[in-house]
């Protein structure tokens, strides 16, 4: 039975994510999207759990990596999930609450 990734070492992690982002990339150049989109959610969940979600704080807003148009505002921290709202350019909530994995999250904004 394989390890769950919060029981993986920070080592663990990094060796699990440098193999993922290897996979991913062998998808890529054969032309396989979904699974390289899968690979890619993988080493975004594997990435979070390297990150201290005592780092992240409700009501602050943080950039979303790879999504420019818009921002993340956090309601609470549950795990290695930031659950919230997207926010977009004009700072609009959309509607539905979801969960991003921390290690999505970029630059907290002012």
């Amino acid at each position: 039975m394989e390890k769950r990734y919060s029981e993986y070492t920070v080592e663990e992690l990094r060796d699990e994510v440098a193999k993922l982002k290897e996979k991913a990339q062998k998808a890529e150049q054969m032309g396989n999207v979904s699974e390289y989109a899968i690979y890619e959610r993988k080493v975004q969940m594997a990435m979070a759990y390297m990150l201290n979600p005592e780092e992240f704080n409700s009501g602050e807003v943080y950039e979303i990596e790879e999504d420019p148009g818009h921002t993340f505002r956090i309601n609470y921290i549950n795990g290695v999930f930031a659950w919230g709202h997207r926010l977009n350019l004009l700072g609009q909530s959309l509607e539905k609450e979801e969960a991003v994995p921390l290690s999505v999250l970029g630059k907290r904004k002012s």
